[in-house]
């Protein structure tokens, strides 16, 4: 007869003896591992008199042990048993036991080896013999509470280090335009989705290579989270050292494919992409698209959609894109370059979504005249979250490009 047996048998609720009916919320649940049976008789007498809320099951090994901790608050654990000894068997318990709580249970002469337990991982110890009913139901509470208190602070450590990981991160994805030029003024604007506040892989960045010569890209790597934001980083400063080593136009975009396809984690993994170079003396601007949504022209009171071919995603099949001139005609105009997360919000009950056509609209409304354009890019995402009925699912950065006054 095992001592599982005898406590099973004479304590069926461990300690809910006089109150079995208690919620399954309220009790604690307890595994014994003990292979005496005398004292594992004991724990059961001393946990039924107190009355406490604890369902006490009995384990005689580690083996037996390993079967019965699912869903156990806290191992209480005899340090000589017939399969493990001593500080091997609480490490045994400790790495089957993640979230349960472990105290140990030593003889009178072991204390030190109780002390030892702590520092191993054991919530506490209690020596046989010196603790009664009221004291060991109390221990084992403290026990769990104080596991609890680890697990939380363990897991706000997790979230703080996310947050800092994701700070950096974003710092690499949004840099501060490298240009000097007073001709044409940039306005950057970059905010999470709201997916736990994570940063996915949205990205933009600005160089000037000449007097009168400024490189623009925005770009969006699908998914979200750390390793996304990584694989941004990477493709920004790509594209940054890219354009200022002078690589030719046409060459710059299948290189960055290539950083995109030997860094990408998953080959199910893309990009999209759009780029513009403003040749500021004649006016003009060289657009590339790669599967991203085409930039929005205003000019002269009017908006419409950059005309430039679509293009095929990065790291699906390679192929150049092709270069749209765009003639900008006059000395008043802004160029808005934006990442899909702003046009996919829904309009509405259905499933409609807002779409560069509804962005169009957005910036031909009357109101829009009025919004200085340093805070325009803010203001089309407050009006995209108010047509959505909340926050925007996904990351948006922008950029705004502008000369004169802008529109």
């Amino acid at each position: 007869m095992t001592g599982s047996s005898v406590v099973a048998s004479g304590y069926p609720h461990g300690g809910l003896g006089r109150n079995p009916a208690l919620p399954q919320g309220e009790r604690l649940r307890v595994l014994l591992v003990e292979d005496d049976e005398g004292d594992a008789f004991l724990v059961g007498e001393l946990l039924a008199e107190t009355g406490a809320a604890i369902e006490l099951a009995v384990a005689a090994s580690l083996n037996q042990a390993r079967q019965r901790i699912g869903g156990v608050d806290c191992v209480l654990l005899d340090l000589g048993l017939p399969d493990a000894q001593g500080l091997d068997g609480l490490r045994q318990v400790l790495n089957m036991s993640h979230r349960a709580a472990v105290c140990v249970l030593t003889g009178r002469s072991d204390e030190h080896l109780g002390v030892a337990a702590v520092a191993e991982g054991a919530q506490d110890y209690l020596v046989k013999g010196q603790v009664d009913g009221v004291l060991l139901a109390r221990s084992l509470r403290y026990a769990v509470e104080r596991k609890r208190a680890d697990e939380n602070t363990r897991r706000l450590r997790e979230v703080e280090l996310r947050q800092a990981e994701s700070a950096r991160l974003e710092r690499g994805l949004l840099p501060q335009p490298l240009m000097d030029t007073d001709q044409v003024a940039v306005h950057t604007f970059y905010r999470p989705g709201r997916h736990a506040a994570l940063i996915g892989g949205d990205f933009y960045d600005v160089v000037q290579t000449a007097p009168d010569r400024v490189d623009l890209i925005v770009g969006d790597v699908c998914g979200h989270g750390v390793d996304e934001a990584a694989l941004g980083v990477e493709l920004r400063v790509a594209w940054r050292a890219l354009v200022l080593a002078g690589v030719p136009d046409d060459e710059v975009l299948p290189a960055l494919e290539q950083v995109l396809m030997s860094e990408r984690r998953l080959q199910e993994i893309f990009a999209t992409v759009a780029t513009a170079r403003l040749h500021l003396d004649v006016n003009r601007a060289t657009v590339r698209l790669a599967g991203h949504p085409p930039p929005l022209l205003l000019r002269g009171g009017q908006v419409a959609p950059v005309p430039a071919p679509g293009g095929l995603l990065l790291g699906v099949r390679p192929r150049r894109p092709v270069a749209y001139e765009l003639e900008l005609a006059d000395q008043d105009w802004s160029l808005l370059m934006y990442t899909d997360g702003l046009i996919e919000g829904r309009v509405g009950v259905g499933d409609d979504r807002l779409d560069v056509t509804g962005l169009g609209g957005l910036l031909s409304e009357p109101a829009t005249g009025r919004v200085p354009l340093p805070d325009l890019p803010a203001w089309l995402v407050g009006r995209a979250e108010e047509i959505n009925g909340g926050p925007l699912a996904d990351d948006v950065a922008m950029l705004l490009a502008s000369r004169g006054r802008g529109r």
